[in-house]
């Protein structure tokens, strides 16, 4: 499927902060080719083609495939960070909102799995000042969960002895939902990330973990 159609619910892939149409063409192009061969086995010329493009038209919007890199990754962590603090304010306890956010976070890494499997895993790629930039987002997301989790342990909800280990833990089952999930097995989105609160829930000893559950 291609990026463009991935869905959650029937949503196009949001890239509407990317402009001009060509800028955003390319960016897609690229999602598609880093996620099917790998960041350093894809060429430009790969990427233009795929858009429909010359290989010197890409040079007008994006100076190296690094820069393209970088901007997918950005956009994709910030969407998570998104995701994540918008459960991490909501209304409820920690245990509705630790629900609320594995749920949403692995039906983001289900919905949207060509991009993620991009986002999370291609890190490596990106040169020490991008690579930094990147770095930051993702602790801003360890401590959306890390404090919602806290919060559990402080109001007693949750029994939990090693609060950073079990941060590490949750976004790595959630995150590693981009690798393996396929819209043509047996669950939706919506059903791994209802499965994924549950479990996580457990992990943490959640006191009241079928009240979220309703």
């Amino acid at each position: 499927m291609s990026t463009a159609a991935e869905t959650t619910g029937g949503d196009i892939e949001p890239w509407e902060e990317v402009t001009p149409d060509a800028a955003r063409r390319l960016l897609v192009a690229a999602v598609e080719a880093f996620a099917e061969r790998g960041y350093h086995a894809t060429t430009t010329r790969d990427i233009a083609g795929r858009a429909g493009m010359s290989p010197a038209a890409l040079y007008i919007h994006y100076k190296t495939k690094e820069e393209l890199l970088h901007r997918i990754s950005r956009i994709g962590h910030e969407r998570a960070l998104g995701i994540l603090r918008t459960a991490a304010e909501g209304e409820g306890g920690a245990t509705e909102r630790l629900a609320d956010a594995v749920s949403s976070f692995v039906r983001w890494h289900a919905g949207r799995r060509t991009t993620a499997r991009v986002v999370q895993y291609e890190l490596d790629a990106l040169g020490p000042d991008a690579r930094a930039e990147i770095v930051a987002l993702r602790r801003r997301v360890d401590a959306e969960v890390r404090g919602i989790i806290e919060d559990g342990v402080a109001s007693g909800e949750f029994d939990v002895l090693d609060v950073q280990g079990t941060t590490l833990a949750v976004l790595s089952l959630c995150i590693d939902v981009a690798r393996w999930f396929n819209i043509e097995g047996p669950r939706t989105p919506d059903e791994v990330g209802a499965l994924y609160a549950d479990l996580v829930l457990r992990m943490v000893g959640a006191k009241d973990a079928g009240a979220a559950r309703k």
